[in-house]
């Protein structure tokens, strides 16, 4: 643990990161089983948004908008809320995890939904579907850069054991650093793990994806109906 801080470097970053989470293609009306009129549907969204306590606070508040708060808290704010156990977290704490590429977001969703959801749910055969949404969004921050210390510390990117990152990730949230990059764990590429929400900004959404399970991997999907790649299953394993 010494040995990784004593050799630390500052990545500072001012870019867009992808981040890829779980969305539907189509959104859900919810309240399309009230009634059948489309009118008392906008009456009870309208209601919805009057009596809903603000959680996002527009940089520019002249101009704030329900979908500034909606944007926000699905690209960003939802792992500083609902805090679980990653490889840069033991649960006590929420990280946000970005990646530099799409490929890599895909790579890194798809062996945690296929080997720490599924598996665990018991669903282990072909055809099982997942939609997702690709965000971009804005980092401006001095980052911790672990990327150069992986050829040395191996456990870094380990691909099931994360007892040092974790204790790497504690430490850092203790300290109040804003966060980390480091290289994945699953292809090559760069992961970023953000503890502090303030360096994030400016979400917007970039594709859709989705993810079908196969004899052989995961076949993903950006337009409907159209392979992008097949992840083979010895990237999932």
């Amino acid at each position: 643990m010494d040995a990784i801080f004593a050799g630390i470097r500052l990545a500072d970053v001012h870019d867009d990161l992808y981040r890829n989470i779980v969305s539907l293609r189509v959104t859900e009306n919810l309240f399309d089983d009230l009634s059948n009129n489309h009118e008392d549907w906008q009456t009870a969204i309208e209601l919805e948004l009057q009596t809903k306590p603000a959680t996002y606070i527009s940089h520019t508040p002249v101009i704030h908008r329900p979908f500034e708060e909606a944007a926000w808290n699905e690209a960003i704010g939802f792992p500083f809320r609902e805090w679980s156990r990653s490889r840069f977290s033991d649960g006590s704490f929420g990280v946000w995890y970005g990646s530099d590429s799409i490929d890599t977001t895909i790579y890194e969703t798809i062996y945690h939904w296929r080997n720490r959801l599924l598996e665990d749910a018991g669903f282990t055969g072909p055809g099982i579907r997942i939609e997702r949404r690709v965000h971009l969004v804005r980092c401006d921050a001095a980052l911790i850069d672990l990327r150069s210390l992986v050829a040395r510390h191996l456990k870094l990117v380990d691909a099931t054991d994360y007892t040092l990152t974790q204790q790497v990730g504690g430490r850092l949230h203790r300290e109040g650093h804003p966060g980390l990059v480091t290289i994945s764990a699953r292809c090559a590429g760069d992961v970023y793990a953000v503890m502090s929400p303030g360096v994030l900004s400016n979400p917007r959404p970039n594709c859709y994806l989705t993810y079908t399970t196969t004899e052989n991997g995961v076949d993903v999907e950006r337009a409907s109906g159209e392979l992008l790649f097949s992840v083979p299953s010895i990237f999932i394993s």
